[in-house]
C-alpha cells in the first residue's frame, strides 16, 4: 500500500542541522515536504482524471511507491491510459504489464479489477460525468467505490487528495494516518490548508510526511524535525 511519496529527505535533514525557527512552519515548509502528482506526472485533473485514477489504483495496493510508478509508466508507454484502451487492450496484456512492473502477487487480481472499473467508467460517459451525476460528496465517494470490487477508501482517498478544488463536489478525505499527522500538530486535517494558503492535495500529503516520520519510530536525524514542528504548530 503506498503511504508515502518521493520527497527529498535532504530538506528535513538540513531543517534538523539548523534548529528551524517557530515561524518556519508555514507554506514555505509545505511546500518543499509534499509533492502533487498531478505536477510530478504532467495530468491534466480537469480534462482527463483517468490517468490519476489509475496510478491511485496502482499506488492503492500493498505494493511500493516504486513499483507502482513504474507500473503506470509500462502502462503508458503501451498507450494504456484511458478505460477503452485497457479493455481493448484484453486481461492477458494487463496481467503481461502488471508482472512486468512487479505485481506478480497481485497481477490477475489488479488486472480485473482495472477491467471491471474502466468497462463501469466507459458505461457511465467518463469519470467527469460521475461526478457531474452525483448529489455530493458522500455519493461520490459511493460511486467511485461502486467502480469495482477492490477499490476501498485508500484508493479513493488517494485520488481524491488532489480532486480537491478540481471537481466542485470533491471534498477532503483524509485517511487515519493523515488525521494523526494532524492531530500531531494541532491542525485541522480537512481545513488547515486554508490557513497556509496551500492546496488540499499539497496539506495532505505534508501530514502524511508528517505522520510517517514523526509517528512511527524515529531516527535521531528526524527526532529534531518532529519535537521542533510540533512545538511550532502548539
Amino acid at each position: 500500500m503506498i503511504t508515502g511519496f518521493p520527497i527529498s529527505v535532504k530538506i528535513l535533514n538540513q531543517v534538523c542541522m539548523f534548529c528551524m525557527k517557530a515561524e518556519m512552519i508555514n507554506r514555505e515548509l509545505i511546500m518543499a515536504n509534499s509533492v502533487l502528482y498531478s505536477e510530478r506526472f504532467g495530468f491534466d485533473l480537469a480534462g482527463d482524471p483517468f490517468p490519476w485514477f489509475l496510478l491511485s489504483v496502482l499506488f492503492g495496493a500493498r505494493i511500493t511507491e516504486s513499483i507502482a510508478v513504474r507500473t503506470f509508466f509500462l502502462f503508458k508507454s503501451e498507450g494504456l491510459t484511458t478505460p477503452e484502451s485497457i479493455t481493448n487492450a484484453g486481461f492477458d496484456r494487463i496481467v503481461s504489464i502488471l508482472d512486468s512492473g512487479g505485481y506478480t502477487r497481485y497481477d490477475f487480481k489488479t488486472a480485473a479489477k482495472l477491467d471491471e472499473l474502466s468497462k463501469s467508467i466507459i458505461s457511465r460517459g467518463g469519470l467527469t460525468s460521475i461526478h457531474e451525476d452525483v448529489s455530493g460528496m458522500g455519493d461520490l465517494v459511493a460511486q467511485l467505490k461502486g467502480l469495482a470490487k477492490g477499490i476501498g477508501d485508500v484508493t479513493v482517498g488517494i485520488f481524491l487528495r488532489e480532486m480537491v478544488g478540481v471537481w466542485e463536489k470533491a471534498e477532503p478525505y483524509p485517511s487515519e494516518l493523515v488525521r494523526k499527522g494532524a492531530e500531531y500538530l494541532g491542525i485541522d486535517a480537512c481545513k488547515g490548508h486554508r490557513e497556509f494558503g496551500v492546496s488540499y492535495g499539497r496539506f495532505e500529503s505534508f501530514l502524511l510526511k508528517v505522520a510517517r516520520k514523526c509517528l512511527r519510530k524515529k531516527s535521531s536525524k528526524n527526532r529534531g524535525f518532529c519535537d521542533l514542528i510540533k512545538e511550532q504548530a502548539a
